[in-house]
């Protein structure tokens, strides 16, 4: 009884927030949950990032659907990767069930079922408000870091850029780069070698390849007009709450280079685009990246590299980051050390791989006199999880095994009629969903072409008349000297 009353005590002093917070759920001594030792998080710490970890079938989906929940219960917009399509349910009130009742009442907090406003996007070719950003937009260095190029690709591109800015060529689609990359080699060899230097048709011929790579992924649905505005993320519906966006990834698992593309170009443009926010009290944008593995499992060092940076920097303009996977590990480590929030489920040991990931995972978290961390790791149920967050002074909580709260939204998809309802309510559809195919540097330069091309015949033409009329000229005098 004494150790129970002293566990409460400190998770109470741990997690007292004098601002506003999200209540994630209750402490658990042991496998008894102490109702109202609540697991608070302070909204001014939401932009210092996060991990949700676990295996699968643990939870960490409805621990995301949770978090979107109270963020937009709060008033703060979030955008949500669903990489399974697990999470359309949030449109529609989930149903109370007896054992989320008894659920909430080891928590001590009430159960009410609610739906959420959502917006559905997408990248590919399912339904959903299309998201498209230009290839002038990347810039020559964000794309060559995602094309992965060497320092000489690199400079080809630059110099591409350069050529198209100072010809009043706008690069918006693949199919403008691609243009622009066999001009420079051919047409206009001439023209960018008198300007620019000599380019190499190796190294034009090493970054078709790369765009194709990502073309066939489908990057020509990602590239073109008209741009998503990453101000439409941060909507508040009429009731105050944050809009949820998610965007819908289920057929993209097997196109890393397109999902990566699409993360490192949005977290670029969100950076661009936002202010400096200072010390506001909570975050303008979260954002949840499902399947994490995927964004750097394909990643170059340069990418890598682009993407720490971003990390680092982005939560000053109050953006918060939360990466979900299966093992901390698939996180590169200087990353990791900037994720201020920690939720881990439960982990499997089941070979020596397991093990040595498993100690890894739990040398993470601060050290508890309540538990083992590496024995509960294993041991911990469905809905259950460690976490630690920071306090609003930016000093890590105490590790606490948490039993989470259920989600109040439906914990199951929408059916085909009722995503479709919800697409078509959508204000932003109209807006983006129409492709806009503008006269751009593929047109430009079909007509540059066409013009070299009939320049050249006109000269060739007028070559030929000159040698014909020379060998006219030279036989008339052969003839006239035979005559005298």
């Amino acid at each position: 009884m004494h150790e129970t009353t002293t566990f409460l005590k400190d998770i109470e002093q741990g997690y007292r927030c004098k601002g506003d917070a999200l209540v994630l759920g209750a402490g658990m001594l042991g496998e008894e949950t102490i109702t109202n030792a609540l697991v608070n998080i302070p909204l001014k710490t939401l932009n210092r990032h996060g991990l949700i970890a676990g295996a699968t079938g643990t939870g960490k989906t409805k621990t995301l659907q949770v978090l979107a929940e109270s963020m937009s219960d709060q008033g703060i917009p979030v955008l949500l990767m669903d990489v399974k399509g697990d999470l359309s349910g949030l449109a529609m009130p989930g149903n109370n069930h007896p054992k989320i009742s008894e659920r909430h009442e080891k928590i001590g907090i009430p159960f009410d079922a609610e739906k959420f406003p959502v917006e559905v996007l997408t990248i590919s070719e399912q339904d959903g408000v299309r998201l498209r950003a230009t290839v002038s937009e990347f810039g020559p260095v964000l794309l060559s870091r995602i094309l992965d190029l060497s320092e000489t690709q690199s400079g080809i591109v630059s110099i591409i850029f350069k050529y198209c800015d100072d010809n009043q060529l706008p690069l918006l689609d693949l199919k403008d780069f691609k243009k622009i990359l066999q001009f420079i080699t051919n047409e206009g060899k001439e023209e960018i070698q008198e300007a620019y230097g000599r380019i190499s048709t190796s190294s034009t011929g090493a970054i078709l390849r790369k765009i194709i790579e990502i073309e066939q992924q489908g990057g020509d649905l990602f590239f073109g007009e008209k741009s998503f505005e990453v101000n439409d993320l941060t909507r508040v519906d009429d009731n105050g709450k944050g809009v949820i966006s998610i965007l819908r990834l289920t057929d993209i698992q097997d196109k890393p280079k397109l999902f990566s593309t699409f993360m490192l170009q949005l977290l670029a443009e969100v950076y661009e685009t936002f202010p400096e926010q200072g010390d506001s009290g909570r975050p303008e944008l979260v954002l949840f990246i499902d399947e994490a593995h995927l964004v750097f499992d394909e990643a170059s060092k340069a990418l890598l590299s682009q993407l720490e940076s971003i990390v680092k920097l982005i939560r000053s303009k109050g953006i918060g980051l939360y990466f979900v996977t299966q093992n901390p590990k698939d996180i590169p480590e200087d990353i990791l050390a900037q994720l201020g929030m920690k939720i881990q489920h439960a982990l499997r040991a089941f070979t020596a791989k397991d093990r040595k990931a498993l100690k890894l995972a739990a040398e993470n978290y601060p050290d508890s006199k309540y538990y083992d961390t590496k024995e509960v790791l294993t041991q911990l149920g469905i809905g259950e999880a460690f976490v630690s967050v920071l306090n609003e002074k930016g000093i890590p909580t105490p590790l606490v095994r948490t039993m989470l709260r259920a989600p109040r939204s439906r914990m199951d998809v929408l059916s085909t009629k009722e995503l479709t309802d919800l697409i078509a309510k959508s204000r932003l559809v109209s807006k983006y969903n129409t492709k806009v195919d503008r006269e751009s540097a593929y047109e430009l330069l079909q007509e540059k072409i066409l013009h070299i091309n009939n320049q050249k015949s006109a000269e060739e033409a007028a070559k030929e008349r000159e040698k014909l009329q020379k060998k006219a000229t030279s036989s008339a005098r052969r003839s006239t000297r035979m005559n005298l």
